[in-house]
């Protein structure tokens, strides 16, 4: 028997589905007491083997290749963590009209997280670009967001946070004990299991999407248990919709006209657009629910929204990038690491 297929007609991606549903879930029936300690364990269990795997996939001698190409990597953190800071601190002025405090810091905090490096990967692969620096970019953003989110939250949003969360060491520790050990783990074992966790691609999409929408389903049965749901009303949502569609079409702009200005190539400009504006659900979540405590639930709201957001503006974008006549400077660089 043939598997089901999503049908092609479908506007919508079936996980962007599964993450509504999810929520969905969670506000009729949101994990509650010993339940809810459960849930959460779990969602922290997904995410640290999530990491794992992230480690044991990443090749060390691709690695240390891609840290020569410091110029691009520079370029990619600097959109991550500088450009999107800046924008994300520019939104205040969008307080009172367009967003109120508790959305305005979900928004700075999504400013704040790693980019992706499932999304950044196969989005460069389609578009023809750099894939191998599309891998390491995604994988250095993440390392270094273990250590820079939290600095930059303690910095930007210190005195803002409430509800038993905040930046201190201990909140650095869990983040690190739950993302960054696992990765190095991953990094260490990975000469003898890498080659089982390249063949089987699948799994690591399969713990990907598990663990966000684990980690989904407890932030948000939180904030309806403690009631903080009321606090948003379908007016602010739609508002801040069209905030982040904007500020996901500046980075977008910046990242592609930016790098031509710095004179990339075409393969590096891919990897820098894709890798520059994208943002991390399975290492924002974690973070947010150790960093915001109770009020996790409307942090991570901007997040989960804008991932949806950057998902399926991406698969346009990167659709259009593989119709670009072959440059005449093409490497054979994004042929044999493609993702299947």
């Amino acid at each position: 028997m043939k598997r089901p297929q999503w049908p092609s007609w479908m506007p919508v991606d079936p996980y962007i589905v599964l993450l509504l549903a999810t929520v969905g879930v969670a506000a009729l029936l949101p994990a509650r007491g010993v339940a809810a300690d459960g849930v959460s364990w779990l969602a922290t269990a997904s995410v640290a083997f999530l990491f794992f795997l992230y480690g044991a996939r990443l090749s060390t001698r691709e690695a240390l290749d891609g840290l020569r190409h410091w110029r691009l990597h520079l370029t990619i953190l600097g959109c991550t963590f500088v450009l999107f800071p800046l924008l994300g601190l520019a939104c205040q002025v969008l307080v009172p009209v367009l967003l109120d405090d508790a959305l305005y810091r979900g928004l700075l905090f999504l400013t704040l997280v790693p980019s992706t490096i499932q999304s950044s990967i196969a989005f460069t692969s389609v578009a023809r670009g750099n894939v191998p620096a599309a891998i390491c970019a995604g994988s250095f953003s993440s390392l270094v967001g273990i250590v820079l989110t939290p600095l930059l939250v303690a910095l930007l949003l210190g005195g803002e946070i409430g509800g038993g969360g905040g930046f201190s060491t201990d909140a650095v520790l869990r983040i690190v004990l739950q993302l960054l050990v696992p990765f190095l783990a991953g990094q260490l074992l990975r000469r003898w299991i890498g080659a089982v966790v390249l063949r089987h691609r699948r799994l690591l999409s399969l713990v990907d999407r598990g663990a966000i929408l684990l980690v989904v389903y407890s932030a948000f049965s939180q904030g309806m248990v403690r009631g903080v749901w009321g606090q948003v009303s379908v007016v602010r949502l739609l508002e801040l919709i069209g905030v982040e569609a904007v500020l996901l079409a500046v980075v977008l702009a910046v990242t592609w006209y930016g790098s031509k200005a710095l004179r990339f190539d075409r393969g590096d400009r891919v990897a820098i657009q894709f890798a520059g504006s994208t943002k991390s659900l399975a290492a924002g979540l974690p973070m947010a629910s150790v960093l915001f405590g109770a009020e996790a639930s409307l942090a991570v709201l901007p997040l989960m929204l804008f991932h949806q957001m950057q998902l399926m503006v991406a698969a346009v974008v990167a659709r259009r990038r593989e119709r670009d006549p072959a440059p005449t400077d093409a490497r054979p660089h994004y042929a044999s690491t493609a993702p299947r």
